[in-house]
């Protein structure tokens, strides 16, 4: 077997996400090769190594500096073809979910989404119903093209000898540079995302006002976490869409994960149900969020959050 991870990049660094998904793929044995491509990446090949990658391809130019698509199809389509890959994986992103469609589309690939897990002879695990069961799926031709659900896979350092780096030509197609992105604004933000923190405190409706968001803001700053919400609650406007969980949303799987106010609804479970401890706050002793949570308590977010965060506060002696 031959496999290749994309990593994405935001800036120097490369996504956690990706890490895991390479971490994964190194544990399945045999020789694993990553894919970097943008501006500047170069330095990035060494902790591609670090996490399994005996092999890192780097594309490093100013054109591929905007993240687009379709150009980095055209290079992991290179890659692929070149190098004889029968396999490529992705961690879930709306870049990568773009990249995944391209690639399949452009080698007339397999492509399966929203898995969890791989095995060593090429079986995919997807949830399914609700993300009640796990189901196997597999592939008919190679090469094979998976994309994984955030959080499936933790990044491991596997550390090891340097990978052996391998610079590929930029070659465009035409339709590829059709496009271009004019402007980008980066949402100000302190503290890590809902996708890589450690603890999440997220908010439903049962905060009952935009206001009281601050409740959750709060007690994730005590925590030294992110905070997230339910689609209701970014549908209302309390709160912007990048903090949304759920089915159309983000998917979480953190350490911690404190629910206030949150009835539970399955399409807010799917996207948290894989975290390692829940805590559900509702006044509703009858909340469907009880079902699966880890600890559960009934009562007033208003009256038991601000006790929490003073709690929090003075262990940690703020």
């Amino acid at each position: 077997m031959s496999i290749l991870v994309f990593l994405e990049h935001h800036g120097n660094e490369l996504q956690k996400g990706s890490l895991g998904v390479l971490s994964k793929a190194a544990s399945l044995g045999g020789g694993v090769a990553a894919a970097i491509v943008g501006g500047g990446v170069t330095p990035l090949a060494a902790e591609a190594g670090r996490f399994g990658a005996t092999k890192v391809y780097v594309a490093d130019d100013a054109s591929l500096d905007p993240p687009l698509p379709q150009p980095r199809v055209d290079v992991l389509a290179t890659i692929v073809r070149d190098g004889g890959y029968d396999t490529v994986l992705f961690a879930n992103s709306v870049l990568s979910a773009d990249v995944a469609a391209g690639l399949a589309a452009r080698l007339d690939a397999g492509l399966n989404w929203d898995l969890v897990d791989l095995t060593s002879d090429f079986v995919g695990k997807r949830p399914a119903l609700g993300d009640s069961v796990l189901v196997d799926v597999g592939w008919k031709s190679t090469p094979r093209l998976a994309l994984f659900r955030a959080g499936s896979f933790d990044a491991t350092a596997a550390g090891g000898a340097e990978p052996q780096v391998e610079s590929v030509a930029v070659e465009l197609e035409a339709h590829s540079q059709a496009a271009r992105i004019v402007d980008q604004q980066l949402e100000e933000a302190s503290g890590p995302s809902i996708e890589d923190a450690e603890i999440v405190v997220a908010g439903g409706r049962g905060l009952g006002t935009p206001e009281a968001f601050s409740l959750a803001e709060e007690l994730a700053r005590a925590l030294g976490g992110a905070v997230g919400a339910t689609r209701a609650v970014v549908d209302a406007g309390w709160y912007p869409y990048s903090a949304q969980i759920g089915q159309t949303g983000k998917t979480v799987s953190p350490k911690l994960y404190v629910a206030l106010g949150i009835s539970g609804a399955i399409q807010h479970k799917v996207g948290m149900q894989s975290s390692n401890v829940i805590v559900a706050i509702n006044k509703d002793p009858n909340a469907p969020i009880f079902e699966f949570s880890d600890l559960g308590v009934v009562g007033d977010v208003h009256e038991i959050v601000p006790k929490l965060t003073e709690l929090v506060q003075q262990r940690k002696g703020v």
